[in-house]
């Protein structure tokens, strides 16, 4: 009877890490997917905000380094 209730567990183990690792499979390829879908959109977005960061700083080192004059001159 106890060898029984072991086994049982043992398949019931097993069944949920392989749901697991389904699970993480599926999730991990629609990240590729998105990634390769929405790819050129995201990179031009960390671009955009890569270049607004760097003329704030272009501005802060203009200014004299204070970060209200470089948010007010713009």
């Amino acid at each position: 009877m106890r060898t029984s209730q072991r086994a049982r567990l043992r398949r019931q183990r097993g069944q949920g890490m392989t749901e697991y690792i389904l699970l993480v499979a599926l999730i991990a390829i629609a990240c590729i997917a998105a990634v390769k879908y929405f790819g050129a959109k995201t990179k031009e977005g960390f671009q955009s905000a890569g270049d607004a960061v760097g003329g704030v700083t272009a501005g802060m080192s203009t200014s004299g380094g204070a970060a209200t004059n470089a948010v007010s001159n713009q």
